[in-house]
């Protein structure tokens, strides 16, 4: 069975090339037709001789997923991926003054059921491959005419629950003669699947950690978060105390802010204590309403009052900037949308 190009790390591809009685440079040579090149016809890869590309040929293909719609507006491009099984994911783009960013997914579906996430109302179907995540910044970047320079893996889906072909897609898009995305310019967001932070923090690359916390107690955490029944804030903490031991990386605390849910001062002072003294820094993000009405956002001054709240109590915290509020941009809801036709 062809595998997908996309999917092969370069040592991955070193060693199909010496099984084959090859030179492992080969492999330089196919990523730079790939992703420097964007040559995808293995035919044209013209200092390949040519039973090398009927080799490759034979055992692999260089298939794209398709772009089934798309939504924008003038800081935010969000794009429904159909994949090769008819599954549908997304991925949004941003526009920043210090280049762009896309926010990619791992899964389909997910299966943490985070009650005030679009994604988490359609269960997981299964892990996306190394080269579906590729594929999401390779057919955006040709749609686009642009060059991404950071990626958040944010999408869809729990990257954890999806490690080795995370794992996979970071080392493809970190590669020097890949998409050569800098370690950090890629951040992995996760709902808290402890053993594989601490995997994790074993990683050579030195990639940024975003936790999505969202609560300051257990009993509002598992209301809103399932996967708290399992890992509690307090086994959370530590494992995120030895991520900052073992790597030296600050960690990005996320935290979703819904109105009369989570965003008290008694929130916000909590949240304080539980992360005194930590090298992390608080992202406070403005829901951004799906259609079911479950939730809220909370106001400017309620968010302005929980910020002002963490920064006197010594906890560096910032505010995320809106992108996408009116083009279904929620992690799911293109893709829920679609899954109603």
């Amino acid at each position: 069975m062809q595998r997908n190009l996309f999917d092969l790390t370069k040592e991955e591809l070193e060693a199909y090339f010496l099984s084959i009685g090859e030179k492992k440079f080969k492999a330089e040579q196919v990523y730079d037709w790939l992703y420097q090149k964007r040559e995808f016809n293995i035919a044209n890869f013209s200092n390949i001789k040519k039973e090398i590309q009927n080799k490759l040929q034979e055992d692999f293909n260089t298939n794209l997923i398709k772009i089934e719609r798309k939504q924008e507006d003038e800081l935010t491009k969000k794009y429904l991926f159909r994949l090769f099984d008819d599954n549908f994911i997304e991925a949004v783009v941003m526009f920043h003054d210090y280049g762009n960013s896309i926010c990619v997914s791992s899964q389909v579906g997910c299966n943490m059921g985070c009650k005030f996430c679009a994604s988490g109302k359609l269960k997981k179907v299964r892990n996306l491959e190394a080269y579906e995540i590729v594929e999401q910044i390779l057919v955006i970047e040709k749609d686009l005419n642009i060059r991404l320079s950071s990626v958040v893996i944010m999408g869809i889906g729990e990257p954890l629950d999806n490690y080795d072909n995370i794992i996979r897609f970071i080392k493809i898009i970190n590669d020097a003669k890949g998409l050569q995305i800098g370690a950090r310019h890629i951040t992995l967001s996760t709902s808290g699947l402890i053993p594989k932070i601490y995997e994790l923090s074993t990683f050579p690359l030195q990639i940024n950690l975003a936790i999505s916390l969202h609560a300051s107690n257990d009993k509002l955490r598992s209301e809103l978060m399932p996967v708290n029944k399992v890992y509690n804030i307090e086994a959370l903490i530590t494992a995120i105390k030895d991520y900052l031991k073992v790597t030296s990386r600050r960690v990005t605390i996320e935290y979703v802010m819904l109105d009369n849910v989570n965003d008290s001062l008694n929130n916000a002072l909590e949240l304080a204590q539980l992360l005194k003294g930590m090298n992390v820094y608080v992202n406070l993000i403005p829901y951004n309403e799906t259609n079911s009405g479950d939730f809220k956002r909370s106001s400017k001054n309620k968010i302005m009052a929980f910020y002002d709240t963490l920064k006197k109590a010594g906890i560096n915290c910032t505010i995320r900037r809106e992108f996408g509020s009116n083009i279904d941009a929620a992690c799911g809801q293109l893709r829920g949308s679609m899954n109603k036709i």
